[in-house]
């Protein structure tokens, strides 16, 4: 299995995340993507590859215009004011207030922001596209027939809606590869979502439409990140209805029950019989992942992918979550050697 990788995600390098009423760290930083690189290289999988560049027309088919102008210029306009520290939002929207993009990059930055983790810094576009090229080329690859591809992308993507970023995530880039097979000629692309958070930006883009399949299995968003999405009773709208899955499991979900959900939403998957499959691959679901609550073990990766595998669809994974452990990168390996058993 080929992997698709580039080095351009170290541009983006931020220093700050709120996270339990504090400044810290963040969480997702680049050594995430450098501990993954690696086991990919120990494991002889296959070869490494850097990405084609694409252009922002694929972006476009699911992005609104105005939110990907922002976030090419955010940095840009925050650094103008002479503010010192990383871009974040600090006001938002919210409910009985105008919806409306202000002039100002504080303003724009709440109407674009669906959460105040994540900020933005010098870098953060431009690695975002990286990041988008990386997933297209691993689709043109599947799209060119390869059966299984890797696109370790960074950084991720899932929770980046139509025309918000949030939890990490600028561009969906499980969503623009999505697009761009449906674009290539696929009737039907099945979208499966195995990382620990609800993929709320994927579901918002689909969530109309009978044409892409969405299955996530994650954490009660009661208790989990986004909290507003990712409920079992979201099922679609419209033509969409029905085309919508959503598993929210409990704190401390071990593998068996983590497994019975993968299993029904494999089944639709293979009663929807796409032409493709893009997995969202998040492998915090880790028992030891330092931001999530699920028990998976190290082993129970290769029953995933095995799992996934026994489909027999054309599949791109598209590298989401998991969280600066060493574990990440043997998890997340494991889930692609149990696809190719």
């Amino acid at each position: 299995m080929k992997t698709i990788y580039s080095d351009k995600h170290r541009l983006r390098d931020a220093k700050t995340e709120l996270y339990g009423g504090e400044l810290v760290a963040p969480f997702e930083k680049p050594s995430r993507a450098d501990t993954v690189l690696s086991a990919v290289k120990k494991s002889g999988i296959g070869r490494v590859e850097e990405p084609e560049s694409f252009s922002l027309d694929p972006v476009l088919r699911i992005h609104d215009a105005g939110f990907v102008s922002f976030l090419e210029t955010a940095w840009a306009e925050w650094s103008k004011t002479g503010y010192s520290g990383e871009a974040v939002a600090s006001v938002w929207p919210a409910r009985r207030m105008q919806c409306r993009a202000p002039r100002f990059i504080e303003g724009k930055l709440g109407y674009y922001a669906l959460a105040a983790e994540t900020t933005i810094t010098e870098g953060t576009w431009e690695a975002a596209l990286a990041s988008k090229d990386v997933a297209l080329t691993g689709a043109k690859l599947l799209a060119s027939g390869e059966h299984g591809v890797f696109s370790l992308c960074r950084p991720p993507g899932h929770h980046a809606a139509r025309d918000m970023f949030g939890g990490y995530c600028f561009l969906n880039n499980a969503a623009i590869a999505t697009q761009y097979l449906r674009d290539q000629g696929a009737d039907r692309v099945a979208i499966l979502d195995v990382d620990f958070h609800h993929g709320n930006g994927t579901q918002d883009i689909f969530y109309e439409r009978d044409d892409v399949l969405f299955c996530s299995l994650h954490g009660d968003p009661e208790e989990a990140f986004p909290h507003f999405l990712g409920y079992a009773d979201e099922m679609g709208l419209g033509a969409g209805m029905g085309f919508n899955r959503n598993y929210p499991m409990p704190r401390g979900t071990p593998f068996s029950a983590w497994q019975e959900s993968l299993a029904d939403a494999l089944k639709h998957i293979s009663q929807f019989s796409p032409q493709y499959m893009v997995v969202s691959l998040g492998v915090d679901t880790f028992e030891h992942d330092p931001i999530s609550f699920f028990k998976l073990k190290t082993e129970d990766y290769l029953t995933t992918g095995s799992m996934i595998g026994a489909l027999n669809i054309p599949t791109l994974f598209v590298l989401e979550g998991g969280y600066d452990i060493d574990e990440v990168g043997i998890n997340a390996v494991n889930v692609l050697k149990g696809f190719e058993a």
